[in-house]
This record gives C-alpha cells, structure tokens and sequence, in this order.
C-alpha cells in the first residue's frame, strides 16, 4: 500500500469530486486513508476468530482451498476500483484480504506443522515467516516505478495477491490432508496412512504414527476444546502464557518502528530521495536472506535458542539505535551507525522472533487445544498490529526516537521470559514438551506425574472450537 498511496488518494480525491462535487480538505483524505489500511487489520482479526471452528470442520487443506476464494474476489474488487472510480472497492479489497491472511495465518502453519515429520518440524514452521519475508520483499520489488508502481499499472499491484491464490487453488488439490487431522480428528487410519506415504515415501514412520497414536489415547473421548476452556485449564497456563507474551512481543517488539525510521536514517546518511525506494529493497532482502539462515540453522541450534538470543538481541540493538539516533545531528558519521544497526536489528529479528513464534502454537499444544490456540494466537498478532498502527503516529510525535525505549521493554521481557519458563521443543512430541512445562513449572515431580496422567486418562467433555 506504501507505493501506490498517493495514487489512492488521488482517486478518493476524483470520486468526492465527481460523485458529490466536494473537494476534501487533506485531514479528510488522511483519515479515509488511515482507515484503508487499517481495516486490513480488523479483516485479520476476523478471520482469526473464524479460523478455530473451520479449521475443526473442514479440515486444514479445505480450509485452505476455500480462502483463496476469499482473496481472488479481493482482488477482482482491487482491479476494478480505479476504472469504477470507487474508493470503496479498495477498501472493501482490503477488508477481504485481511480475512484471507487471518485464516490463512492459522490454516497454513497447522498444515505445515502437521505435515512434517519430527526431524523436520521446525525447518518447515520456520518457512512460514520465510515466506512472509518474500512476500513483502517481492511487494516492495514490483512496487517500484519501473514495474507496477505507476499511475496506470497500481491497481494491478493491489491485485496481485489474486494470482498467488490461484496458483494455490491450482496446486493443493495434488496434496493430501494432514494426516495429523485425519487420524486423531477423523479416526481414519488407512487415510492417515496414505497420506504419510505420499508426503513421507515408502520409509519407516512407524515410530511417527505410534506417536500420533499416544496422543490420540491420551485424548480419547476428548473433542476440540473451546478458546475460553483453553484461557481456564489450569494444567496448560503456561503454555497459554508463553502464546500471549510471544505473540504480543511479536507486534510490539519495534519491526515496524525501525523500517519507519530507516527512510529517515538514509536520507541522513547523504541517500538520494528518488533512491530510498532501492535502499529500502535491501532491508527486505535482509529479511528474506536470514530468514533463510535461520531455516538451514533451526534444527541444530533449537527453537528456545533463537528465540531468546534474537529478542536479548533486538534489546541491545534498540538501546544502541536510540543512543545514535539521539547524537546523529552531532556527528557526520552517525548516520552510518545508525544504518548499521537497523540492518543488525533485522537480522536478529529475522534469525529468532520471525521464523519460530507462528509455529509455535501447533508444537506445544495437544490436538484438543490446538484450533483454540491459534485462534488466541492469531487474534493477539491481529489486535496488536491494529493497537500498533493507531498508537505509533502518537508515540512519534511526542516520543521521537525514544519510542524504541518502549519496545525494548517488550523485548527484554519476552526473551527473559522464554529463558527461564519454556523448555526446547527440538526433536520433542507435544506430550514430551506438555510435561516438560510440567516439571518447570510444577514443585513436586511426583504431583506433576500424577496430574499429567490424570489428564491423560480422563476424558473431558467439550465442544467445537468457538470464541
């Protein structure tokens, strides 16, 4: 939306003036404009909440197959605004795309996390935000004037999330459902088994399967859990914890803040204004890249690791930032400092947080809880970039740079947090790492055992996932 901004509110300016011949003052475009973007926000947050229950009902490749009609209608409607002279399509688009990313958000990570097997489990969660980062990167790339970034071509810019939904609804019908799903929500063994087959090959996954098998007697009679069931068990509060201070750390750990000041630091750093739009396609290929990294690295090194190396990162990373921004009228080489930082801030941002809070939610919670889990995830990520963009405006205003100060809270916070109360989850099944929370958190090894396994025979009834 960075690109063709001034493009859209040229036409919120042309349809006011060809509809109702009124020409609005610049604080009116400004707000019709905030609220454009915006509504992306409450459409992911929707689309969240829906999640959970389409999710149990549909199944995770269904679900899939069905939002891409969600995002191609956006798109027609993105296509269309500009020969309609309609504001409102756009906005509308907008509503519809931030639907698509909610439910996706949650649907694609399930998918993928079940899919994988145990060895590989955190190599493919990290694709996620991998993909995330060439999604942006490869928007601000066709956004530039050579490309879609023009008076002519913007609507198709806007549109272009069309034709990546239709490449999926070409391809996934090639795949199978999670056999994950097919097994402990659907009871069907043979499906389950086919499905290893065509996504694993003809290896042993016994061990796999009689795994999913231990899960599926720990949880006999149980059925997907509510979200406020979730929110009140008391044997999984800190798993419900550690989503809650991931997720809101995730928004508020200062991203959006340093690629808003990074323009500012290149301008000072003596960067030409028509070539900011160039040098800001690097700090997406910085994402992108180390994103990369943290992919080929995450088995090795363990999610617990880099989640908290990458946050105490960002911490120091921020105060420098703060202290050079502070002094960069002072010195002439400041600026290059500064440049530095930011790119060191993406890397760290990129190698941790990135890549392993949105799988998460799938290897640390039970079958039962899992749609709940993400459905509380996702509204957390949701709400807190909705939070973000009304507050940030303010917090610069009156803050400057000394915003970051507020961010490094988050960010200290949560990479302590991660440090002292949740365990690695490498190579780990979800009832293993259940009942290392378990001992972390519980004073009586002995009382922990026999919670755990009181939980493990009883059946507890519930219900559907639903907020």
């Amino acid at each position: 939306m960075t690109s063709p901004s001034v493009f859209i509110k040229e036409l919120v300016n042309k349809t006011c003036l060809q509809r109702y011949n009124v020409s609005l003052e610049q604080w009116q475009v400004s707000l019709i404009w905030s609220f454009t973007v915006s509504i992306f926000c409450v459409g992911g947050l929707l689309g969240s909440l829906v999640a959970g229950p389409l999710l149990s009902k549909f199944g995770r490749k269904q679900c899939l197959l069905l939002n891409n009609f969600v995002a191609i209608f956006g798109a027609v409607l993105m296509l269309l605004s500009q020969t309609a002279m309609s504001f409102e399509m756009i906005m509308v688009g907008r509503f519809l795309y931030g639907i698509n990313s909610g439910v996706i958000l949650s649907a694609h990570t399930m998918y993928l996390v079940e899919c994988a097997p145990k060895r590989l489990r955190g190599m493919v969660g990290v694709t996620v935000s991998t993909f995330i980062s060439l999604g942006k990167f490869c928007g601000q790339l066709l956004g530039i004037s050579e490309l879609l970034g023009t008076k002519e071509r913007w609507p198709w810019l806007l549109g272009f999330n069309g034709f990546t939904a239709l490449l999926q609804l070409s391809t996934l019908p090639f795949l199978p459902e999670s056999p994950k799903f097919l097994l402990l929500d659907r009871g069907d063994r043979q499906a389950c088994e086919r499905a290893l087959r065509r996504l694993w090959g003809n290896k042993d996954y016994r061990r796999d399967v009689e795994e999913m098998l231990e899960e599926n007697v720990a949880l006999e009679s149980v059925r997907s859990h509510s979200v406020m069931e979730l929110i009140w068990n008391q044997t999984i509060r800190w798993q419900v914890l550690t989503i809650i201070v991931a997720f809101i750390t995730l928004q508020l750990c200062g991203i959006n803040a340093v690629y808003f000041y990074s323009f500012d630091v290149f301008r000072a750093a003596g960067i030409q204004e028509h070539q900011l739009r160039y040098t800001a396609l690097g700090t997406g290929l910085c994402e992108v890249s180390t994103s990369v990294a943290c992919f080929m690295i995450i088995e090795n090194t363990g999610k617990k690791v880099l989640l908290c190396r990458g946050f105490m990162g960002m911490s120091a990373t921020l105060i420098l930032l703060t202290v050079t921004l502070y002094l960069q009228n002072q010195f002439s080489w400041m600026p290059y400092c500064s440049m530095v930082l930011i790119f060191m801030f993406i890397f760290f941002f990129a190698i941790g947080p990135a890549g392993v809070t949105a799988p998460l939610p799938g290897e640390i919670f039970t079958q039962s809880f899992k749609s709940a889990a993400y459905t509380v995830a996702c509204t957390l990520n949701w709400t807190g970039l909705f939070v973000l963009g009304i507050l940030f405006p303010i917090l610069v205003e009156h803050l400057n740079h000394f915003c970051f100060l507020i961010f490094l809270f988050f960010c200290a916070g949560c990479g302590l947090f991660v440090r002292f109360n949740v365990p690695e989850t490498k190579n780990r099944s979800v009832l293993e790492i259940a009942a290392e929370f378990q001992r972390m958190h519980c004073k009586s090894g002995a009382s922990l055992r026999n919670i755990f396994t009181k939980q493990k025979l009883i059946g507890i009834q519930t219900y559907e996932t639903k907020f």
